[in-house]
């Protein structure tokens, strides 16, 4: 479908939100290799769950300031008084299952910091620094595995289907739609590569 613009965009994109526009044009599907970023989609992602992505997107500058800006060091140190003032705030969803899991896996998530040097060497290393080209799909071999591996560290609402979205938002899957402006093949990379 042609947008107002000129532009086609993926079926997903709601043409009456700018935000998703916005997210849709020029974050969704860019490769993130910022820690800070990260830890920001993951928190997102995992709230997400059983909702829509336009519910959390549109909460985003809530979430953003209830969750001190996304800082890890601060999450980390959350305690129950805090948790029970998160489950107070209108401004963002308030599952007590996923406050307490966004605080848990915020501690994981530096886990794995201190393991790997970085959460970005950590998720980068199983594409092995590459992005995935896919389509149409909801969850994968790699999306199972990175789900199988953050539950094993402890990490809660981390199922496949959570995770594949979460690598499509972060980058290291591409998955803008056929007939999208944006969209890429992995052959369409190596000839713009090849031309560059």
């Amino acid at each position: 479908m042609e947008w107002a613009d000129g532009k086609c965009r993926c079926v997903w994109a709601n043409p009456k939100n700018e935000r998703y526009i916005r997210y849709h044009d020029s974050e969704w599907g860019v490769p993130v290799h910022d820690d800070h970023k990260l830890f920001e989609m993951l928190v997102l992602e995992c709230f997400q769950a059983g909702l829509s992505w336009e519910c959390i997107l549109n909460k985003r500058e809530a979430f953003e300031q209830a969750f001190d800006g996304f800082d890890l060091e601060k999450v980390c140190a959350y305690d129950e008084k805090k948790e029970q003032e998160l489950r107070e705030n209108d401004g963002i969803v308030r599952n007590r299952l996923k406050i307490h899991a966004a605080v848990e896996n915020a501690r994981v998530f530096q886990m794995i910091q201190k393991e790997y040097g970085s959460f970005a060497k950590y998720l980068w290393n199983w594409s092995n620094g590459q992005v995935l080209y896919e389509q149409g799909k909801t969850s994968s071999r790699l999306s199972d595995a990175i789900s199988k591996d953050l539950k094993k560290r402890g990490m809660k609402f981390v199922g496949t289907t959570i995770i594949y979205s979460y690598l499509q938002a972060v980058g290291v899957i591409y998955s803008h739609e056929k007939g999208c402006f944006l969209e890429k093949t992995a052959e369409k990379q190596a000839g713009e590569k090849c031309n560059e």
